[in-house]
Formats: structure tokens, C-alpha cells, sequence
């Protein structure tokens, strides 16, 4: 019914119009008595062979909904009620920012992929915590992290911090973002020296906490193997608790679309490959020192399962879920159970 109907139907529109048109749909349908035990009987998938204990916290499921989708903590709960073993909210700066100008977001429908140059558009740290503080622990949540755009790279580690003290009551683990391609020189934090510096910092003030939380970083996948060993260096240096592989990249390679030429991050299937390829290349080198969270290309049970397979503990969907619909993170979670089923 996805595929059928309600995908072209939201297609019709602007994608980010539509983007918010859904979660007011959605927010109001739920509200509708009834109807959340419809939507879980549909899609969620329970099954105790489904559980995952990664960086010390246990996941309902090992698929993930990735940042971006829900920025300011709007819809989380019922994102989780689709079935989602848990939904990472951000990125969010510590100050509301109204990110770059529209339009800014675009559908390519011809290569199942999305431009996106957004800038970290959000109504800041202390709004998302407003609305984490009526999480009822149902719902795991990662908080993604980032600095505002007038804030200069050498003063960044401010920002991170700041935001991490704000969230730090209200999710459960933690995601440094500097490898979003639409807020200028945030790559540059990339860099070992910078990064590694960002990611002491950040957990020496995780380390002042009776119980700290896991932090993560986010990768790009357009980095070289020379970065990824160094990625895999600053991870053991700093003992941070893992990886997100990856975010969107800035290639081009293969596009059919009009829109391929527009300036942001790309995102959907044509980065499955590389996504995979940047997680096996992390999981072999670092002889599976630290746990990966694939994410990049997953529109179909088959490609989570590759992300598995190459050394993900767990999967996200983005571009997958708005393509493929809900029935995706149900598909996936079947398509895990059967091969628990064949060993």
C-alpha cells in the first residue's frame, strides 16, 4: 500500500513540506484511540532472538531510525511504535538555527536517493529536551550532536559540550556529528588532531558522570583509507564506544537524476555500496575493536543484512524508510529472524 499509494501521493509534493505535513499526520493519527496498537500490530516484529546488547545498552531491535528524520524530538514515541528498536533524534546545536535557504531538500527519484543541504535546521538543544523529558523509557534514544554555523572550529568543543550536558539526562547514548557536508569547514573537525582533541574532551566530561554514557562518532564515507586509519587510532585513543558508518556523501558517481548537480549531502542507494565498503574496511582493521552502526543504501532486507554481515551490530534506515515505508524495518527484522533460523 506504501509503494502503491501513499509514496506517490507524498511524492506529488514539495520534500520538505511534505516532510512536515507527515509528522503533524502522524502525531494527530495516534492521538486516534486505538490506533497505535494498530500500527504496532502491523509492523513491530518482537522476538527475543531480535535483542542486541551493544556499548552496554540493550536494543529491542538492531534497526535504528537515523538522525535527521526526527531533529527536535517531535515524534519520536510514535516512531518507535513503527516498529524501530530505537530512533536517534538531532543533530541539534545548543542555539535554534534556521539552517540554509530553501529550497534545500531534493528527491531523486530515478537513482532512489536524496540531495539534502539543510545546515543542522533546529529549534536548538533545550527544545528537544522539553519534549525527551515525556519519554516514558520505551524508546531508546541517541542524541546527535553538532555546533552552530557561526561558531568557529577552534571553539567548537563548546557547542558539543554544551549540548552534551543538556541531553545527557534524556537519551541514551551519544553521536558527535562532524561529517555533515552542509555546514561549512565542519569537516575540517574530521582531522586527527581536532577530532581527537573534540573527542577527549567530550569524554572527560562523560567520565565525571557516576554512570557516563556511550559516545559515538559519525563518519563520512568519502574518506580515504589513510583517514579511516586514523579514524580507527582516535577511536582507541579516546575510548569512545564506537562508530556511525556512514553519513551522506558529497560523490556524484552514477547519478541519473536531474537534480544530481544540486549542491548537499546524498543519501540513499547509491551509496549502499560504499557505506559497506567503509564498515568492513573499520571492522577488519581494527580486528571488531569497537561496535559499528551501519547506516547508508539500506532499502531492502538484503542490503541491511550485507551492512550485518560486513560487521555492523546495528543498522539505520533514512532514505530506505522514506522510500520503502514502515513495511522495511518489519521486512528486516523478519529477514533476521529467518537466518537466525538457518544456522
Amino acid at each position: 500500500m506504501y509503494r502503491s499509494f501513499v509514496r506517490p501521493l507524498l511524492f506529488k509534493f514539495d520534500p520538505e513540506k511534505v516532510h512536515y505535513f507527515t509528522f503533524d499526520f502522524l502525531k494527530t493519527l495516534f492521538k486516534i484511540p486505538g490506533m497505535a496498537s494498530m500500527f504496532q500490530a502491523r509492523f513491530v516484529v518482537e522476538d527475543a532472538r531480535l535483542e542486541r546488547e551493544v556499548f552496554g545498552l540493550k536494543f529491542k531491535n538492531p534497526v535504528g531510525l537515523a538522525a535527521g528524520f526526527d531533529k527536535d524530538a517531535k515524534l519520536y514515541r510514535e516512531l518507535g511504535q513503527l516498529g524501530f528498536g530505537f530512533v536517534e533524534i538531532g543533530t541539534v546545536t545548543p542555539k535554534p538555527q534556521p539552517g540554509n535557504e530553501k529550497k534545500r531538500l531534493f528527491r531523486l527519484k530515478e537513482d532512489s536517493a536524496i540531495i539534502n543541504r539543510m545546515g543542522f535546521n533546529n529549534e536548538g538543544v533545550e527544545a528537544a529536551v522539553r519534549r525527551l523529558r515525556k519519554n516514558n523509557g520505551e524508546v531508546l534514544i541517541g542524541g546527535n550532536i553538532g555546533k552552530n554555523k557561526v561558531t568557529a572550529n577552534d571553539v567548537a568543543a563548546g557547542d558539543y559540550l554544551f549540548c552534551f550536558e543538556a541531553l545527557f539526562n534524556f537519551v541514551d547514548y551519544f553521536v558527535v556529528n562532524v561529517s555533515s557536508p552542509n555546514t561549512p569547514n565542519l569537516r575540517e573537525l574530521q582531522d586527527k588532531e581536532p577530532l581527537t582533541r573534540l573527542l577527549l574532551q567530550l569524554q572527560g566530561r562523560n567520565n565525571t558522570r557516576p554512570k557516563p554514557k556511550p559516545i559515538l562518532l559519525k563518519i563520512a564515507p568519502d574518506l580515504t583509507d589513510s583517514q579511516l586509519m586514523d579514524i580507527i587510532d582516535i577511536v582507541a585513543e579516546s575510548k569512545i564506544a564506537g562508530v556511525i558508518a556512514t553519513n551522506t556523501t558529497i560523490s556524484r558517481e552514477g547519478l541519473k537524476s536531474p537534480d544530481k548537480k544540486e549542491v548537499g549531502g546524498l543519501s540513499g542507494k547509491p551509496l549502499r555500496k560504499r557505506a559497506t565498503e567503509v564498515i568492513r574496511f573499520l571492522s577488519e582493521k581494527s580486528n571488531r575493536a569497537f561496535p559499528i552502526i551501519g547506516v547508508g543504501g539500506i532499502h531492502s532486507p538484503e542490503d541491511a543484512l550485507e551492512k550485518l554481515e560486513a560487521g555492523a551490530s546495528l543498522v539505520q534506515l533514512y532514505t530506505g524508510f522514506i522510500y520503502e515505508g514502515p513495511g522495511l524495518i518489519k521486512a528486516i527484522n523478519e529477514a533476521i529472524l529467518d537466518k537466525e533460523d538457518q544456522k
